[in-house]
Parts: C-alpha cells; sequence; structure tokens
C-alpha cells in the first residue's frame, strides 16, 4: 500500500496534468480520486488540524478570524452565526471578526484580493467559501476553479503558515440536483481536490442539505435559495462547529448533525506539497496604481454614477477607477510572475479590450457579462495565465467591438491583478 504521503503526490501529478492539459473541464463525481470523492460526498470532513487557532482562542487575549467569499459570506448569515459560536466557546477572548466577503466575485478575485483584504489583518483563522460562485456567476471549469482555490489556500498558508483554515461549500439548485444523484459539481470537486491536497478541513452545506431534504427534514424552500434563510444558514454554522469540535474545540451544544468524516492528517505539516496547478493563482495580488501608465483616452477617477446608466453596489460608489471608452485608448504595466488581469466593473455599456504581452499578437477579451443588462458588475478576467515566472510586459487597449447586448465601449478597472 502507497503511504498516504506518496499518494498524495501521485494525486498532486495528476491533476496538475488533466488540469493543465484541459481533460477535467467539468467533472463528475466518478472522476475524482477515491478518497476525495469520498469526502466531497460528506457533510463535512476533517484534516490536518485547527492547533494554531484553538491556542490563540483559548489564551482569552486578542484573536482575529476573517470571513472570505461572495454575497453568501457578505450578507448577515451563516457568517454572525459562526461569530456568536466562537464568542460562546471562548467568553473570555476579544475576537476581531473581519468580513471580507465581496458579492458575485469568484474564487480568482479571492486569490488576487486575499493579501489586502484579509492577510493584511493576520487573522488566526480563516473560512472561506466560492463554490457557488465558481458555479454560477464565473462558471468556471474545474481547472479553473481549482486554480482560483489554490490560489488563496496556497497563498495564504505561504504568507501566513500558522493560520488555520476551513473551507465550506455553499449550494445552489443546480449543484444540489447533482448531489442528489451522488455527483460532485465541478466547483465542490475542484475546492475539494484543493481542500484535500492542503489538509484542509471542509463543510459541505450541499450534502447535508440533499440529506436532509430525502430524510424529509428540510426542503429548498426551507433552506431559503441560493442566499439561504436562517435555516440554511444554521445548517453550515453547525456544520462548521461540528469540524471545530472534532479539532478539540471546547464543546458547544448544537442541534445533532453527521458524525464528521475524519480524512488523512496529512495536512499537519507546515511544509507546503508541491503545486497542484504550478499556474494557480498562489502569488495573486492587485498591482499599485502607480505601476500603470495611461496613455491618450485613459483615466484614473472616481466615474460619476449619477450619469450613467445601470445600478452599481454602494462599495464601489467612491472609489477611483481605471476608465477609457474610446476604441484605441491604450495603457501600459509590467509584472513579473504567470498571470495577469481585471478586476473590473462591467455594465450596461461594458465594452472589450485587446491585451499583448510581451510583444505578442493582440488577444482579444470580452468584458460584457450576462450579469451585466442592469448591474455594474463586479467580475475578474484573466487575461492571460501560464506565463513562464519572469517580468512581462503588458499593453492593454479599448477594442473597437463591444459585445452585441453592450450599449457602448466602455472600460472600468478597479485593479490590475498578477500572479
Amino acid at each position: 500500500m502507497l503511504s498516504s504521503s506518496v499518494s498524495a503526490m501521485l494525486r498532486a501529478g495528476l491533476f496538475g496534468f488533466l488540469a493543465l492539459t484541459g481533460v477535467v473541464s467539468d467533472v463528475a463525481a466518478q472522476t475524482l480520486p477515491a478518497d476525495v470523492n469520498k469526502a466531497a460526498l460528506q457533510s463535512a470532513t476533517a484534516r490536518g488540524n485547527l492547533d494554531h487557532s484553538l491556542a490563540r482562542f483559548s489564551a482569552g487575549e486578542k484573536a482575529t478570524v476573517a470571513f472570505m467569499g461572495g454575497s453568501i459570506t457578505e450578507m448577515n448569515g451563516y457568517r454572525p452565526m459562526v461569530m456568536q459560536d466562537l464568542q460562546t466557546r471562548f467568553p473570555d477572548t476579544e475576537f476581531q471578526f473581519v468580513n471580507a466577503g465581496i458579492a458575485s466575485t469568484c474564487s480568482h478575485t479571492g486569490a488576487f484580493r486575499l493579501p489586502t483584504d484579509v492577510l493584511a489583518f493576520k487573522p488566526d483563522l480563516l473560512l472561506v467559501e466560492f463554490a457557488v460562485n465558481d458555479d454560477q456567476d464565473a462558471g468556471h471549469s474545474f481547472a479553473e476553479a481549482l486554480r482560483g482555490m489554490e490560489g488563496v489556500v496556497r497563498s495564504a498558508k505561504t504568507q501566513l503558515p500558522e493560520m488555520d483554515l476551513v473551507m465550506v461549500h455553499f449550494v445552489n439548485q443546480g449543484m444540489l440536483g447533482l448531489v442528489q444523484k451522488d455527483q460532485v459539481p465541478t466547483s465542490i470537486a475542484a475546492h475539494e481536490t484543493v481542500a484535500d491536497h492542503y489538509g484542509v478541513s471542509t463543510c459541505n452545506v450541499a450534502v447535508e442539505l440533499a440529506k436532509r431534504i430525502e430524510s424529509g427534514e428540510s426542503s429548498w424552500k426551507t433552506y431559503g435559495g441560493v442566499h439561504p434563510q436562517a435555516p440554511g444558514n444554521r445548517i453550515a454554522a453547525d456544520l462548521v462547529a461540528k469540524v471545530m469540535d472534532q479539532h478539540g474545540y471546547p464543546e458547544l451544544k448544537t442541534p445533532s448533525s453527521p458524525k464528521v468524516h475524519v480524512a488523512s492528517q496529512a495536512g499537519d505539516s507546515k511544509q507546503l506539497p508541491a503545486a497542484i496547478d504550478p499556474s494557480s493563482y498562489a502569488s495573486g495580488r492587485f498591482l499599485p496604481a502607480n505601476q500603470v501608465e495611461l496613455g491618450t483616452g485613459w483615466s484614473l477617477l472616481q466615474p460619476n454614477w449619477s450619469q450613467i446608466a445601470g445600478g452599481f453596489r454602494d462599495r464601489y460608489g467612491m472609489q477611483k477607477l481605471f476608465v477609457a471608452d474610446s476604441a484605441g485608448a491604450e495603457l501600459a504595466f509590467s509584472f513579473t510572475g504567470t498571470a495577469v488581469g481585471l478586476f473590473v466593473l462591467a455594465g450596461p455599456d461594458a465594452g472589450a479590450v485587446e491585451v499583448s504581452v510581451d510583444g505578442k499578437p493582440w488577444k482579444r477579451v470580452e468584458l460584457y457579462h450576462r450579469f451585466s443588462r442592469g448591474l455594474h458588475y463586479p467580475r475578474t478576467i484573466v487575461l492571460q495565465s501560464g506565463l513562464p515566472h519572469q517580468k512581462h510586459d503588458v499593453k492593454l487597449r479599448v477594442a473597437a467591438e463591444s459585445h452585441p447586448s453592450s450599449k457602448g465601449q466602455a472600460v472600468r478597472v478597479l485593479h490590475f491583478t498578477a500572479s
């Protein structure tokens, strides 16, 4: 029998190869290694340990917990419930809670904004969820969902190696239908692969809800939909509690939940395994604004949203953006790494861009999203990835033609991203 470490290395090599060749663009349960597949069909899986956060919280001093994800994290849902549960377990601890949820964003955005939005606070514990947004918002393939989530996890473990992580998978109706047929949705399959490789515990709300629906205890309506109501959020918080119980946290009396599946403890070591995909966004970051050379037609300004058609979220109202709306307007910047992209607001008038890296032929990239029709939709677009790890010179210009559904050629960039 292979040792767990050798087995993990073989799985890593297999998935790195398959992801890069595109063979596993949309996987179902049967294509996952047996142990990952088993965990992906469990309500909760304990891996590695939560020793650092347990020690910090038990000390009764100051500690920090961060929550990262999309609107499910940003809203007052499972996050405040977990916060309250932690305060109940550790009444003498002064907690700082960081809400790093941003509606509509996927794991790619998460990987690029992790240093500023999470790691800057030096949390002792991070809870992260992106399964729903990687599925329905970004529509990521297995390879791209893996690149994003590995980017989050590997970056976190590289920059704050003592910090503990817990991953939470929420669910939409399409994903639920797959789980009810004992299949693993693409985003959850990718995220579980990352969790297994790095020894991260997971809480699978999709599986737990399917079990409760089958037993007659719950329904999709009771759960509350894509943005869960209190019963659905309680399921998630209780699964987090069960994982914490398994890792030795002080007892928290919660409603009965399924037994926690205990996976290999290979993740206990602080030494990182080899990357599953060397092109994952594990060095994700926002590039400094002063690193961008603006050409004619580009400005760095706060848009006058009252004069622009389409809704926008308040968090962006006072921010300065890189803005252009005339074909051919060009800018330039350099970065060191393997991937480059844009974090944009793509609204009803969103255009397209053309990008050239290191003098190579221009490549056209569409900014308009199916949710852009009435909203200046926040999304990360990876312009190029899998580049040699070195310094690259990038030129970007506004394309002459827009998406057929767009009403303009506007390009509004919140941040230029690199990994």
